[in-house]
Parts: structure tokens; C-alpha cells; sequence
């Protein structure tokens, strides 16, 4: 059943069908190119049974391995990666988003620990020195990562039109990297809130080792419960977490904690296509809470809390070059991971990894950056701010 399966769908790229009784099949040809070396039959039922679900859980299981990871995604995704759930199935997929979405107080704190309070090791392994764990930033020539990074950075910075002195809630902060920028680089003051204790400790630390303590304030907190209002707001990968039916309560939680002159910068994986449901793999092993939203469900809440969207920019690639970097720097430290974690833990992080980038480039996801404002007169009426200096990361 597998080799009809690939028979019918190859048409992009070569594939090579290892069984384990030894018997190989090629399918298609060119390139991308992969190898498929199947260890038991039981991969085989599972796959064709779940795709979705299964080619990861089998990887994991060790049921199949392959030479070139990425290359062998890159063949199924270029080939099976388009096609849309349609009618009956379409709506249950509907149905049931908003339980795989359930993102109250209680449920966001236990997603977020789930992934974001793994061993900071881990993290500090493949990401770059600032940590940062969000799509960097590659205009032509940029070489590696941290540049990369660190113009992404200055890229929010010039988004946000600061000023010293004034006020910014960076919802999601991470590591605490865009706040230590901000204050140092823009001398905003800065408030930034994250639901990971690990994250938290990490932020302090290094809040604490720049000499910040006085701009920059760390807090262990829900976005819905924060009293003040800011001049701007910055939230950089977060948005991901909060899910469809709480879409408003974030803006009207945006509109309400801007001061009236006030900017916010919404930086999000997005999807080109219509709405749809987050890969039953990645909610199980990754993000459970997570959801990739359409344009058109986060415009949509947007208008509905009275906010003006007065620039929009759409980062292609982007971000399948930055998983790229990181699932090459997790390989060179692989060994270091396997001795600490095991090997089925490696399985699952090298796949999610590469699994990841390959939708970036098959399946047509993106990251948006929506700068909006309670008034459309309070952001630059031209984008020449934007450009002047993006080539040189100031």
C-alpha cells in the first residue's frame, strides 16, 4: 500500500524506498531527493493509517530512519503537503478546535512549562548567543545567525518608533533578549511578562548581569492581568499560544493597554491559506495549546476591538532558514543530548525541527508583523523608517 501511495503522489524529487527485508524501490526523480529505510512493517500500517500523526511517532519509535532528514521531508512535503481537508471532514476539524485550543489561565501556564521550561541548556545549545527563539531576520548577504537575529531585533525596534523614556510590555519575553535591547538601544523602560519560570530566571539573570534593574522589570504573569498602560507593545512569538476563541479578549487586552498615541507590534507565524487545525504531532509533543493562525482570523479580531492596522508586512522563508540554522547546530551537539536526554528525545526534537522548516517552505506558512495602533495618526504615514538603516542591524 505504501509504494502505490508513493508511486501515485511522487512527482516532485526522488525518493528511495528501503524495506527491511532488503528490498529497495525508487520512485520519481531529481531533486529534493530523500531515502525512506523502514526497520519494521509496523511503520508502514501506522503511516498510511495517521500520516499526520504517525510519521513523527514512528520516527520517534525508531521504526524508520533516514540518511538526510530534512531531505526526505522535503520530498513528502513538496508532494503530499497541499492537499486541503474538504467537507465533512473540514467541519469536525472545526468543531474541535476550540478544545485543542483550550488557553485559560491555568491551561496556559502548564503549555508553556510543557515546552518553554525544558532544561535551558537545551535551548542554549542551538539558539544564538541572545537566545532567541522566534524567526530571525535575513536580508540578502546576511551570513549567520546571530546577525540574522540581531537584525530582527533592530527590525521590531524600528517598528515600534520609540523613544527614551517611554514605556513598552513585551508580552511573551522569552529569554528577555528584545527587552535588554530596547533598553539599552532605545532607553524605553520595559515590563516583560512570561508564563515559564525557567524563562523568568534566565530573563532576571541577565537583566540583573547588564546592570538594567531599574528599565527592565521581569514578570511571571498573564498578559489578561496586567494594570498598566504602556506606549507601546511588543509581543514576538506568543501570539501562537493563545488560540482562536481568546483572539479577542488578546486585542481588546492589546487596545486597553495602549495609551492613546500608543503602538503595538504583533509578530506571529501565520498561514497563507484559510483557517485550519494544528498538526495532531506537534499539539501531542510540542505545543499543545498551539494553533498557526489565517490572516484573515487575526484581521478579522483585529477590527472587532477597534484597532487600525497601519502596517503589515509578510516574512517569507524567513523562518525556514533560521530552523535550518537550528536543526544544524542540534546536530553538531546531538551526542551531548543523546547522553542526557536519550535518544527517543533526540528523535522527537530533530523532528520537530525539520519537520517545521520543511512547512515553511511546502505548506505555506509565514510570519506576519502587524503594527497597530488605537489611532492611525500615531504611526509614521510612510515606511521609509523601516529601511533606512535594515541592512546594517542598527
Amino acid at each position: 500500500m505504501l509504494e502505490q501511495v508513493l508511486k501515485d503522489g511522487i512527482e516532485r524529487g526522488h525518493l528511495r524506498l528501503e524495506r527491511a527485508d532488503g528490498r529497495v524501490r525508487d520512485f520519481g526523480a531529481g531533486t529534493p531527493a530523500g531515502v525512506l529505510q523502514l526497520h519494521d512493517n509496523r511503520a508502514e500500517r501506522r503511516v498510511i493509517a495517521d500520516p499526520d500523526f504517525m510519521l513523527g511517532q514512528t520516527y520517534m519509535d525508531a521504526l524508520w530512519s533516514t540518511p538526510d532528514l530534512r531531505g526526505l521531508l522535503a520530498v513528502l512535503m513538496s508532494n503530499f503537503a497541499h492537499e486541503q481537508a474538504t467537507g465533512a471532514k473540514w467541519a469536525t476539524q472545526q468543531l474541535l478546535r476550540p478544545l485543542q485550543q483550550w488557553n485559560r489561565r491555568a491551561a496556559s501556564r502548564r503549555n508553556v512549562a510543557h515546552h518553554y521550561d525544558l532544561d535551558k541548556q537545551l535551548f542554549r545549545r542551538f539558539l544564538d548567543s541572545d537566545m532567541q527563539y522566534s524567526c530571525a531576520y535575513w536580508p540578502a548577504g546576511t551570513a549567520d545567525l546571530e546577525t540574522a537575529q540581531a537584525q530582527k531585533r533592530a527590525l521590531i525596534r524600528r517598528k515600534l518608533c520609540l523613544s527614551p523614556g517611554q514605556s513598552v510590555l513585551d508580552i511573551g519575553c522569552g529569554w528577555g533578549g528584545l527587552a535588554i535591547e530596547l533598553a539599552e538601544q532605545a532607553g524605553a523602560q520595559v515590563v516583560g511578562l512570561t508564563l515559564s519560570e525557567a524563562q523568568a530566571r534566565v530573563a532576571w539573570d541577565r537583566v540583573r548581569a547588564r546592570g538594567l534593574e531599574d528599565q527592565v522589570d521581569i514578570r511571571l504573569q498573564d498578559y489578561r492581568d496586567v494594570p498598566e498602560r504602556f506606549d507601546r507593545i511588543v509581543s514576538v512569538g506568543m501570539f501562537e499560544h493563545v488560540g482562536v476563541q481568546y483572539y479577542d479578549a488578546y486585542f481588546a487586552g492589546v487596545r486597553d493597554h495602549l495609551t492613546p498615541e500608543g503602538i503595538a507590534l504583533i509578530h506571529t507565524i501565520g498561514r497563507l491559506a484559510r483557517p485550519g487545525v494544528t498538526n495532531p504531532w506537534i499539539r501531542r509533543y510540542i505545543f499543545p495549546g498551539g494553533y498557526i493562525p489565517a490572516l484573515s482570523e487575526v484581521t478579522a479580531a483585529v477590527e472587532r476591538q477597534r484597532l487600525a492596522t497601519t502596517d503589515l508586512e509578510v516574512l517569507r522563508l524567513h523562518y525556514g532558514y533560521t530552523l535550518a540554522e537550528w536543526f544544524r547546530r542540534f546536530q553538531a551537539v546531538r551526542d551531548d543530548v543523546v547522553a542526557e536526554k536519550g535518544e527517543r528525545f533526540c528523535r522527537m526534537w530533530e523532528f520537530y525541527l525539520a519537520v517545521s522548516e520543511a512547512a515553511f517552505y511546502y505548506r505555506g506558512l509565514v510570519v506576519f508583523h502587524l503594527q497597530l495602533t488605537r489611532e492611525p495618526a500615531a504611526a509614521p504615514i510612510t515606511r521609509d523608517y523601516l529601511h533606512e538603516t535594515a541592512h546594517t542591524g542598527a
